[in-house]
């Protein structure tokens, strides 16, 4: 068996397992699922809600990038309660970012019973507004693991080199974010980033001292083609350092069903992504 096919037997099982953890009723209690979702536009168009629901209520948190207004959120938050047996919750950036032309807002939804939303941490001030939508962070507590989320839904552009861009100034935004709190050393950046996590352009990123690692495997498609999976767009970086409450498991959602042109026209474009963390012991 050559090592090529033996990786992909290898995801199979990984993307398998974890399916078979989200969906259990069986999961540990000192167990946090956290995730990260493009959800393409949430509040424009017409959208399989229900669908869409089904494909995040599996998570503890979701944060939620490429959302067009707080309508779609509320409409989002009313169909997984409906699907749920938990109560739900949600913090929305206060306004949105981008162009004259085009705005997104970032937003979280939680489960209330198990997430605590602690604070706003607000928009990284982009000296020379080097970002197309500045990234936003916001504090959350899970058991005895408390974290600052970090969204970011970079540029696409008309050049892969004005993704590098963004990508380069990842740095900037992880130290930000850490200096706002000498107590809370968990930072989280998720998103879609446009790229790969093993492009080059994460290389001083992925080179702080902080020990920053990115926990979806690259080789793992997070995008939907209209054949199949197309591209390892998105992601989730944290520091090995500090947040050692993450023991390596991560994952993307398949919600396609195989029907990979219904979904992208329907919910999203993109998976949901995840990993998961130990919250019995923080370790700021």
């Amino acid at each position: 068996m050559n090592n090529l096919f033996k990786r992909k037997l290898l995801l199979i099982f990984i993307v398998l397992n974890f399916f078979t953890l989200l969906f259990s009723d069986e999961k540990p209690l000192t167990q946090a699922y956290i995730a990260s979702f493009n959800t393409l536009r949430l509040g424009k168009g017409d959208k399989d809600y229900t669908h869409l629901a089904k494909s995040v209520e599996p998570f503890d948190i979701i944060g939620l990038v490429e959302v067009m207004n707080k309508k779609g959120v509320h409409k989002l938050l009313s169909e997984i309660e409906k699907v749920s047996d938990d109560k739900w919750s949600y913090f929305i950036a206060p306004y949105p970012v981008g162009t004259d032309e085009y705005k997104e807002y970032y937003a979280y939804i939680y489960k209330k019973d198990k997430v605590e939303f602690i604070k706003s941490e607000g928009y990284y001030p982009d000296p020379g507004d080097k970002f197309i939508r500045e990234p936003f962070g916001a504090t959350f507590k899970i058991g005895n693991f408390d974290f600052t989320f970090v969204l970011l839904h970079s540029i696409y552009g008309k050049k892969v080199s004005q993704r590098q861009f963004e990508a380069n100034q990842l740095i900037n935004v992880y130290n930000y974010f850490q200096d706002l709190d000498g107590q809370e050393n968990d930072i989280l950046i998720g998103g879609d980033f446009n790229l790969s996590a093993n492009d080059s352009a994460f290389k001083n990123l992925l080179a702080h001292k902080d020990k920053i690692v990115y926990t979806l495997d690259p080789s793992i498609k997070t995008t939907i083609g209209t054949k199949g999976f197309a591209n390892s767009y998105d992601n989730i970086f944290l520091s090995k350092k500090y947040t050692q409450e993450f023991k390596g498991k991560s994952g993307a959602l398949d919600i396609t069903k195989e029907d990979y042109i219904k979904t992208r026209k329907e919910v999203s474009d993109h998976l949901p992504i995840f990993l998961i963390v130990d919250t019995e012991h923080d370790d700021d």
